[in-house]
């Protein structure tokens, strides 16, 4: 399920069934320009990442709203505000919640999230509608639904 009126009408009716949340972690910066394409890119590629976990996973997952964050932040006040998020999620019946992101800085601050952390190797670069990147994409999205459904046992 995604955060959009049908989907969460169709949650308030099915909630004790998604017991699963995934927010979706994504810089945002402007001033260092040499790295404005490569972070656009990595955010588009994790926003078509997470969407196809939610499909996967479908009927058991609640995709939450990116978490968009200044890049140069001090990832400590972020995690801060992202306790904010998980215990208003919390206030349904969620029991896993996970954090997805490229952005490697949040395994340094693994430990003050409450909930999963899911780091990906970044891409660099491509083409999002070559075959290359589907199959990475498609192969990400098996791997991590296996994870996933591993805290499910």
């Amino acid at each position: 399920m995604k955060w959009k009126k049908e989907d969460l009408k169709q949650y308030v009716q099915a909630k004790e069934y998604i017991d699963t949340v995934i927010i979706p972690l994504i810089p945002f910066q402007l001033t260092n320009e040499q790295n404005i394409e490569n972070n656009s890119f990595q955010s588009e590629v994790l926003s078509i990442l997470a969407n196809e976990i939610e499909k996967e996973l479908a009927g058991r997952i609640m995709l939450i709203p990116n978490y968009h964050y200044i890049k140069s932040s001090e990832l400590e006040k972020e995690s801060q505000m992202l306790q904010g998020w998980v215990e208003e999620i919390q206030k349904q019946p969620f029991e896993h919640v996970f954090f997805i992101t490229f952005d490697s800085e949040w395994k340094k601050n693994e430990g003050k999230l409450n909930g999963t952390l899911l780091w990906l190797p970044g891409v660099k670069s491509g083409n999002l509608h070559s075959a290359e990147m589907h199959s990475m994409i498609k192969d990400q999205v098996e791997q991590i639904g296996e994870l996933i459904r591993s805290y499910w046992k």
